[in-house]
C-alpha cells in the first residue's frame, strides 16, 4: 500500500512519478469487477485510456456491459469501454458462467448503465492507441482470453515493440489448471491467442493460478472492506460474498482467490510479487491439455526468457491496496 499512497500524496502535490497508461482488456466477471474497481480508484497510479472487453467468462454483449456498469458504480465515465472480439480465434467459446453467475456478476444487481459503449472495435483501438503514442508508454493488463491483444499483434506486428509491459492474469504451473486438469480458465478459452502473445516477445509478465491462489479473500478482509461507506465497497462485498459462496458450493473448503486482482496489483506495486523469467510456450495441439502453460525456468546461459513468471505474492499487501483504493470510492448516499 505504501507504493501507492505515495503516488497519491505526490500525485497531488504536483510531483512524483507519472501515472502509467494503460488498457485494461478484460471480460468482466466477478474476479474482473475487482479488479476494475481497483484500476478505476488508482488515477494518480493508472491512466486509464480504455477498457476492451473480449467474450470469455460470459458473452461479448454481457461483458462489454458489465464493464460499463462497473465504470458507473466507481463514478469513472470519462473512462471509454471499448467491446472487442465475440469469440475465440480458432476453438469454440467456452463460458465460466457456473463461476460467475448467469449475468457475470453473480448477485450483483443489474441495471442498463447510462453511458454507451465506444463505437469502435477493441482490436483497432488498441492497435491505433500502440501506433499513435511513443513507444514504451503504453502498457496492457489482460485478464480474460488474450484474443484482443493477439488479434491486434496479428493486424499490425509493429505494435510489438511499442508496448511497455503487459501484465496478464492467466496459466498455472505448480497449482495445476483450475478448468481442466493442466489448464487454467483464460489460456483455456484462447489458447492459439496466449500463444501468439507468448511467443512476440513483447514484455509479458504473467500472474497465474500458482500466485492468485495466495491471494483470497478472507473473512477478515472481506469484512474490513464490507465496514467501509462507499458504493464501490458496497458493491465489491456484493460480488466477494457471490465468490465465497461459489467456494463453498466446489465444496474446496478455501476462500475465495482474486485472480484478476493481481494484475492491476502488480502494475501500480511491483514488489508485491516475486516474479522469475522463464520461457513460455502454450499447448494449443493436444485435446488432452489443450490450454496447459509449458513454464520453463532453466534457462540456458545468457538466455532471457520470453515472458517473466509470478511465483509469490503479498497478499496482505494486495488486500490493503485494494481496501485503500475502496475506501475513496464514492460515498453511499445517507
Amino acid at each position: 500500500m505504501a507504493s501507492l499512497l505515495r503516488r497519491a500524496r505526490e500525485a497531488a502535490d504536483g510531483g512524483g512519478v507519472p501515472p502509467t497508461s494503460l488498457i485494461f482488456d478484460c471480460d468482466p466477471g466477478v474476479d474482473d469487477a475487482i479488479a476494475l474497481f481497483q484500476a478505476f480508484g488508482a488515477p494518480q497510479a493508472l491512466d486509464l485510456l480504455a477498457i476492451t472487453t473480449v467474450a470469455g467468462n460470459v458473452g461479448a454483449s454481457l461483458t462489454a456491459r458489465n464493464a460499463r456498469l462497473i465504470r458507473q458504480i466507481a463514478g469513472r465515465l470519462d473512462v471509454p469501454v471499448v467491446p472487442g472480439c465475440e469469440r475465440p480465434m480458432v476453438r469454440p467459446p467456452v463460458e465460466a458462467g457456473h463461476f460467475h453467475g448467469e449475468s457475470g456478476l453473480g448477485h450483483l444487481p443489474i441495471f442498463e448503465p447510462e453511458a454507451p459503449a465506444y463505437p469502435g472495435h477493441a482490436v483497432d483501438f488498441i492497435v491505433e492507441t500502440l501506433m499513435s503514442r511513443p513507444e514504451k508508454t503504453v502498457s496492457l493488463a489482460v485478464t480474460g482470453p488474450m484474443t484482443n491483444l493477439a488479434m491486434a499483434m496479428v493486424r499490425e506486428p509493429r505494435i510489438v515493440p511499442r508496448i511497455k509491459a503487459v501484465s496478464a492474469m492467466g496459466g498455472a504451473r505448480r497449482e495445476g489448471g483450475n478448468i481442466t486438469a493442466s489448464a487454467e480458465y483464460n489460456i483455456y478459452a484462447d489458447p492459439h491467442a496466449a500463444q501468439i502473445v507468448a511467443a512476440s516477445g513483447c514484455p509479458l509478465v504473467m500472474l497465474g493460478l500458482d500466485v492468485t491462489h495466495q491471494v483470497r479473500a478472507t473473512a477478515e478482509r472481506r469484512a474490513r472492506i464490507a465496514a467501509l461507506p462507499t458504493e464501490t465497497a458496497r458493491a465489491a462485498t456484493n460480488l466477494l460474498t457471490f465468490a465465497d459462496e461459489v467456494e463453498r458450493r466446489l465444496g474446496t473448503g478455501d476462500d475465495p482467490p482474486q485472480h484478476d486482482l493481481c494484475a492491476i496489483a502488480y502494475l501500480i506495486d511491483p514488489s508485491l510479487f516475486l516474479t522469475v523469467p522463464c520461457r513460455l510456450s502454450v499447448e494449443t495441439g493436444s485435446e488432452l491439455t489443450l490450454g496447459h502453460t509449458a513454464v520453463e525456468f532453466r534457462l540456458a546461459a545468457g538466455e532471457a526468457g520470453n515472458a517473466r513468471w509470478a511465483t509469490k505474492a503479498d497478499a496482505q499487501g494486495v488486500f490493503d491496496l485494494l481496501t485503500e483504493t475502496l475506501a475513496r470510492g464514492p460515498v453511499r448516499p445517507a
